[in-house]
């Protein structure tokens, strides 16, 4: 008995072993006719191999998808069309896709440094309710950034005039006046821009977002245009990146995926976030990188947003290694979503809504998620968590594109609760763990990193170069984004910030902002990021190169160290900054300033100011 016992146990042993070591199922795309060849339209092609290989896919057969090394062209023109609902982006309807992948398990998507090029307003990829996939070694670009860019040959701040040289490959003509750069299936006007300085590619010191000219305007000479103008501060020699306020779609979307790894990825531009991902549990970047095309790249911008974007997420959020540099937004930003409480139907059920415009139309959450309430006025948590016992939604037939849900929950509301402030729901389920290490974050317009999330967090060993305005952001806000939630521990280790804060933008208070929207933070009793249960914010053996003031500042938090760190002062820039104090407390609580080296010393009383404690 027991040699047969032994003996079933090695022929199972054998058959495990034997499925771990089989042979991946490769497929080339070079035999499915897929060509890198200029002007080839490869979008059709892709999308019907990878319909034909999800077909003979195997249930736990592993399978590598394979490119060799060249440039991949994609049009519009018979491409796939779904219609996908991408939180921050813009909720347009249906998106064209160069790749469609859907319902995949266990399969290795290799470029082999192919490099994909799009036309016209696509969603590059997609990746939905899969598991155990890994998109590699390739990058993705469009042929015609729909951001205009062009160079200032002089400006006349006398006359208030600018004259700027359009670069050649932006598409462009002029009507009544006013200039309309255009694409395969696009044309805006540029509303707004971001100015560079010549040759460094960081954005130039106290210039944020800048008005454009584009109206009134003469075509002096091919491609040369002069225009109104009022800024002192663009010199001839300035590259300015002309925006519009549109962003239809990132680079990459995941949604509903379970353990995806993203390695050796350089997006060089996007018209929305280089990558989105919501509702996915367990994210590994390695070597994920949004970028320009090397020191040579004539371009001075990459995408129109965050270089990588999370929302609603769940597991581990890890990314390593990676370059994020002259994007239009930050680096990354981590968080979910609030419902705003429209109606309370009976005492534990309500309707929430999304607020947001770019917000709305994906999954809010499942049967048994745990949840939490909280008063938008003030950001005070509000009774018990409590947990989903229903959801549905209430203006279209499933949760795709819905706005408004009916939840029900497991326990009654707290009695504070009520439709007639303002209150929200946030989902504790979809929060993920964070670790942001080894990351090059540079030259980029608002802040280098956002953070949203109970779970720990840790951020270290990455360097912030010049990232325009904060470097860390730890936000929270129930009254505009809508973006959920506080921030429990934060771990900020060993990383180096050189010359922070050249810009303003919204939330950028120091190189480290933790700034929770309170709209009435007077009245607030309860502590908004950190507890007492909590370790709250650790920032600990960093480097600090500055050559302003404002090091730290926070707002509604319990829990602060701020301990063996180096703050040294350059002279790159001149002090401007609202903010003179280099720790700016409000109703800040629990606070640990020892064992800092700052060059030219550190005075209690002036250097820290605390208010509303």
């Amino acid at each position: 008995m027991t040699y047969l016992r032994n003996l079933c146990y090695m022929c199972l042993l054998a058959l495990i072993l034997g499925a771990c070591t089989e042979t991946p199922q490769h497929y080339k795309m070079s035999d499915f006719g897929i060509k890198a060849e200029k002007g080839f339209n490869n979008s059709a092609l892709v999308s019907k191999a990878l319909e034909q290989i999800k077909k003979e896919c195997k249930e736990g057969q592993k399978v590598i998808i394979s490119f060799e090394k060249g440039i991949y062209e994609f049009m519009m023109e018979n491409a796939s069309t779904e219609e996908y609902y991408i939180s921050n982006h813009d909720q347009d309807n249906p998106k064209t896709i160069g790749f469609n992948m859907k319902d995949l398990e266990n399969v290795t998507l290799d470029g082999g440094g192919a490099e994909f090029l799009f036309h016209g307003r696509m969603l590059p990829m997609v990746l939905s309710g899969s598991k155990n996939v890994t998109l590699k070694n390739f990058s993705i670009d469009f042929a015609n950034p729909h951001i205009a860019q062009v160079k200032v040959i002089e400006n006349d701040t006398k006359n208030k005039t600018i004259t700027y040289e359009i670069a050649p490959w932006v598409k462009y003509r002029i009507d009544n006046g006013t200039l309309v750069v255009y694409g395969d299936s696009w044309e805006h006007t540029p509303s707004w821009g971001i100015a560079f300085e010549e040759g460094t590619k960081r954005i130039i010191y106290r210039t944020s977002d800048i008005g454009l000219g584009v109206n009134k305007i003469e075509e002096i000479a091919d491609r040369v245009i002069k225009a109104p103008w009022d800024n002192p501060r663009v010199v001839a020699g300035s590259v300015v990146a002309m925006r519009s306020w549109k962003r239809p779609t990132p680079g990459i979307f995941l949604q509903y995926n379970k353990d995806t790894q993203l390695e050796n990825i350089t997006i060089h531009y996007a018209e929305g976030m280089g990558l989105l991902a919501q509702l996915c549990e367990n994210i590994t970047l390695e070597k994920f990188n949004v970028a320009l095309k090397g020191e040579n790249d004539p371009r001075y911008f990459t995408t129109q947003a965050d270089a990588t974007h999370f929302s609603g997420c769940k597991g581990q959020i890890i990314s390593k290694n990676g370059l994020y540099e002259n994007m239009m937004d930050d680096a990354i930003n981590i968080h979910g979503t609030y419902l705003k409480i429209i109606s309370k139907v009976a005492s534990n059920k309500i309707v929430g809504r999304y607020m947001h415009g770019q917000a709305w139309g994906f999954d809010w959450g499942y049967e048994g998620d745990k949840v939490q309430f909280v008063n938008s006025k003030t950001m005070e948590l509000i009774g018990d968590i409590n947990a989903v016992k229903s959801i549905k939604p209430l203006d279209k037939p499933t949760q795709l594109g819905a706005r408004e849900f009916e939840i029900v929950f497991e326990k009654d509301l707290d009695e504070g609760i009520n439709d007639k402030s303002v209150f929200g729901v946030e989902n504790l389920e979809w929060t993920p763990e964070v670790v942001f290490s080894g990351n090059t974050i540079r030259n980029n317009r608002a802040r280098g990193t956002l953070f949203s999330t109970p779970k720990r967090t840790i951020i270290e060993n990455n360097l912030f170069d010049h990232t325009s305005g904060s470097a860390i952001l730890l936000c929270g806000d129930c009254n505009g984004w809508f973006e959920t939630g506080a921030c429990r521990e934060v771990i900020i280790k060993k990383n180096k910030f050189i010359s922070s804060l050249t810009n303003e933008f919204q939330f950028t208070n120091a190189i480290i902002s933790i700034y929770p929207e309170i709209p009435d933070l007077k009245n607030q009793i309860k502590y908004f990021h950190g507890g007492k249960d909590f370790p709250g914010v650790v920032i600990e053996d960093n480097y600090f190169e500055t050559f302003d003031n404002p090091i730290v500042y926070a707002k509604s938090l319990d829990g602060l160290v701020f301990r063996n760190n180096k703050v040294v002062k350059n002279n790159d820039y001149l002090p401007f900054h609202w903010n003179k104090h280099k720790f700016l407390l409000e109703r800040v609580t629990n606070v640990t300033i020892e064992n800092n080296e700052f060059e030219g010393g550190f005075d209690l009383e002036k250097d820290v100011k605390y208010t509303l404690k």
